[in-house]
């Protein structure tokens, strides 16, 4: 049997109980280790599990599978996934090669940011769609992200943005040479989101939003010292919320009274807050 197992966001503890037990009694476990990352080490999660743990990187997940997979039909393996196991689609893809083994899968779904971005106080009812912000380079500045912005901003919905993260990553000249040396791992911060997201709105100019639009940063959500931070675009550009993982999000026009009340008190500034609310924010049209 394959078990996908949900790991939560921050960490060692926030596993479930269900998914301890499989980890426990599971001949390997695996933790993949590039779509996300939690906030403590490999040998805490060894500790608390008390189980050796076999890091499968990129290269492992995406080109070598069946070894992951190999010998799953007589014995248990376990895939630990930061968040939850169907956060990223790598980890379906896995199971479509399971199933094409005829390997049987069963997941132990735990919190991920698309549901824990809750805790900012924004109504999960009032997002759209989700996207992805990657770092960008001097010829390469995607901006595919603004298109699913203005799409939800057409509707008045909340926009969550998730944060590149590069680690294990090789640089083009290395990967050209084939030489196995990788980058130091980089994650994208609040204010480095927000400058990209400007540059993006000056470069296509279609006023998806402004320098004083409204956003949520938010970083560690779900640890002990997880941070939010509210403000103008401008605003985040300027601030440091500390360490990663980081994420963002752009409120949208039908921004509740509510959810108002509830952010206001992490403004950067509340003059500013309340004057790009009454601007563009608790519209209904």
């Amino acid at each position: 049997m394959l078990y996908l197992v949900g790991l939560g966001l921050a960490d060692e503890t926030d596993i479930t109980v269900k998914g301890l037990e499989i980890v426990k009694k599971a001949e390997r476990v695996y933790l993949e280790a590039y779509t996300s990352i939690l906030l403590v080490d490999t040998t805490k999660l060894e500790t608390f599990y008390g189980r050796p743990i076999i890091v499968a990187d990129r290269e492992m997940v995406e080109s070598d599978s069946d070894a992951i997979l190999h010998e799953a039909h007589v014995k248990d393996i376990a895939f630990l996934v930061v968040g939850d196991p169907f956060g990223a689609t790598t980890h379906t893809d896995l199971i479509l090669r399971a199933r094409e083994l005829s390997i049987p899968v069963e997941t132990v779904p735990n919190a991920s940011i698309l549901s824990a971005i809750g805790t900012t106080g924004l109504q999960l009812y009032n997002f759209g769609q989700t996207v992805s912000m990657v770092f960008f380079l001097d010829n390469w500045k995607p901006s595919s992200f603004y298109d699913r912005i203005k799409e939800n901003a057409s509707i008045g919905l909340h926009t969550l943005v998730l944060l590149d993260i590069k680690v294990k990553e090789q640089s083009l000249e290395n990967m050209a040479r084939g030489r196995k040396i990788y980058e130091p791992p980089r994650y994208m911060t609040v204010a480095q989101c927000a400058a990209q997201m400007l540059e993006t709105e000056e470069t296509r100019q279609e006023g998806v939003y402004h320098e004083d639009s409204l956003a949520v940063g938010v970083a560690r959500v779900g640890a002990r010292d997880q941070r939010i931070v509210v403000g103008t675009l401008k605003e985040l550009t300027e601030v440091d919320v500390g360490k990663p993982l980081h994420s963002l999000v752009l409120l949208g026009r039908r921004t509740h009274d509510l959810e108002r009340d509830y952010i206001r008190v992490f403004a950067v500034d509340e003059k500013t807050f309340d004057q790009s609310y009454e601007k563009y924010y608790g519209k209904t049209y």
